[in-house]
């Protein structure tokens, strides 16, 4: 932990923000979780240990945080915005019935072609692969749900 935060310490001086201690507490936050935390749960847990600190705060430094490539938001459909640190390759999977998000990566996916309509017309950023479905704990609930009706 202590030499990504000394990359983002660096990465912040680099970008020309100042290090203060909200944003190094959010930051902190943020990579010690493995639940690719809502800006709402970030919140929570730094409240904690900054009870001064606003949502707003929260919201706009996680939103600066993607914008400098220290973090980026882990797309989705119809939930509110989760936020990962970890910036190197890999995959996410999502469950649609507890929400959480699990890492894997597979090198299939790491060399995604990008078809060339799309880069000759735009710049591309980051191609990502994201997949959603039942994990093996939510499966579990609904054969055990089956099982008592019968």
């Amino acid at each position: 932990m202590k030499q990504k935060l000394d990359t983002f310490c660096n990465l912040c001086k680099e970008k020309g923000l100042k290090l203060t201690p909200q944003r190094i507490a959010i930051y902190k936050a943020l990579l010690g979780s493995k639940e690719h935390p809502s800006a709402e749960a970030v919140y929570e847990e730094i409240h904690k240990t900054l009870p001064n600190v606003s949502f707003d705060t929260v919201n706009r430094t996680l939103n600066t945080l993607t914008d400098i490539g220290a973090a980026f938001i882990v797309e989705g459909t119809g939930d509110v915005r989760r936020f990962d640190a970890d910036c190197t390759s890999h995959q996410h999977y999502k469950c649609v019935k507890c929400k959480k998000i699990f890492d894997f990566s597979l090198e299939t996916f790491e060399n995604i072609k990008v078809p060339e309509t799309i880069t000759g017309e735009f710049k591309v950023l980051r191609a990502t692969v994201y997949i959603e479905g039942l994990c093996k704990s939510c499966q579990e609930i609904k054969k055990d749900k089956r099982s008592d009706t019968m």
